[in-house]
């Protein structure tokens, strides 16, 4: 029987109508390090070595901060703060030109914090209708959301207090029709810690998992999709180790409570099997874990599949290309392992000191340093430095591509490189 042309008609709408929803990875960057936080895409028209002719558009920002944009679409979104009056400002441009469609300004306390981090330190999250932002002060953290157009969809002020001398920089991630934040603050009478999932649509609490925590963490959870069965919520911190829930209820899968002995600041990856996070301390990391995640019928399962500890990052979150790891030190050393194996391929040092999280774009990985030079290296079994682009101004925000051109956040600017 031939198939009805109106069914191809049906069909192909369809598609175009999936495709709108869910712009391509080079468009859409959902969250920090784009989907699924992996850092990794393909099909981006971003220049190895570049020059001002590259830079497509160049935006003075209306304030100070470290967190990464988002983009959907050709909306851009980011976040920043007033150093004096800690007040928290959210811009939406366009993704396209660099043109700000709206802005909105919330007033804030100062508080004391590390000199290092600042007011705008969480990168947003999004998704097709609305923008997911968080920040926080001692006695509260707020969840923002706006929808595209810059209106207040819903506030909430009483997700709870964080505390840490450190000041925060947790974010956010969207889920199906959940947005679910980590807080794992300091604890002390009073205060609690946990992992909390919300509706997107009303911010309504859909569940709550509670937990106990001395050291506070500032990573961003990933998905684990095993071969079979359902997703895992895949966090990490200093004192759970790696955690997996059930997103959908909250549900504790498994846990290896004892896989860090340091604090934990970047994100978990998951990548081959395993699920990779770091850990350290004053500036330095102490060890890189891999392991190989348990199910829901075998909890146990879940165990270390290998440790790496020299030269290894704290704060910067590795990337995984096919069957290999890229890990970008703070120190300016960058290593490539074998994935599965942990094995050193090579170590080399690039130079420079380094807050950001390596991306890796058609097959090349780029990081930006503190002093605002984005290296480019192969992401090859073979060392080798592609080029070096300095961007004009210090910064400590993760790279990230939207358009297809990457969007680079300084202290004060954001700019656009790339496209045809």
């Amino acid at each position: 029987m031939r198939p009805s042309p109106w069914r191809a008609v049906v069909l192909g709408f369809a598609m175009l109508s999936s495709a709108a929803a869910e712009p391509a990875a080079s468009v859409s960057w959902p969250r920090f390090r784009g989907p699924n936080g992996a850092g990794v895409v393909e099909g981006a028209q971003v220049p190895v070595k570049w020059s001002e002719a590259d830079v497509r558009w160049k935006v003075d920002l209306p304030g100070h901060g470290h967190s990464s944009p988002v983009a959907w679409g050709d909306r851009l979104f980011v976040t920043c703060g007033d150093k004096d009056t800690a007040k928290r400002i959210v811009l939406g441009l366009r993704a396209s030109d660099g043109g700000v469609i709206w802005k909105k300004e919330y007033d804030s306390q100062p508080y004391a914090m590390n000199k290092m981090n600042s007011y705008a330190a969480a990168t947003p999250a999004v998704d097709a209708e609305r923008v997911y932002v968080t920040w926080t002060t001692p006695s509260q953290v707020t969840l923002l959301v706006l929808d595209h157009a810059g209106k207040e969809a819903w506030r909430r002020d009483d997700v709870g207090p964080f505390q840490s001398q450190h000041g925060s920089g947790a974010s956010p991630i969207v889920w199906e029709d959940l947005v679910i934040l980590a807080n794992d603050t300091e604890e002390k009478e009073g205060r609690e810690s946990f992992i909390l999932a919300v509706e997107a649509k009303t911010g309504k609490t859909v569940w709550k998992h509670v937990r106990k925590s001395v050291k506070a963490t500032y990573g961003t959870p990933c998905i684990f999709q095993p071969p079979s069965g359902p997703p895992q919520l895949v966090y990490a911190g200093k004192d759970h180790g790696f955690t997996a829930l059930d997103p959908r209820t909250g549900r504790l899968i498994w846990e290896l409570d004892k896989a860090f002995p340091l604090r934990v600041v970047g994100s978990p990856v998951a990548a081959g099997g395993l699920v990779i996070a770091a850990c350290g301390e004053g500036g330095k990391g102490h060890s890189v874990v891999a392991v190989r995640p348990g199910t829901r019928e075998k909890p146990g399962d879940a165990a270390v599949a290998w440790t790496l500890t020299k030269s290894v990052p704290y704060v910067p979150t590795p990337v995984a290309v096919k069957d290999l790891l890229f890990l970008w030190g703070d120190g300016g050393i960058a290593q490539c392992v074998r994935l599965a194996t942990g094995e050193v391929v090579w170590s080399e040092r690039v130079g420079g000191e380094y807050f950001a999280s390596p991306l890796c774009v058609d097959g090349r990985v780029y990081n930006v340093s503190k002093a605002g030079e984005v290296v480019v290296l192969a992401a090859a079994e073979r060392y080798e430095l592609l080029a070096r682009n300095p961007v004009g101004e210090g910064s400590y925000a993760s790279l990230a591509v939207a358009g297809g051109r990457m969007v680079v956040r300084t202290f004060t600017r954001l700019l656009s490189v790339g496209g045809r």
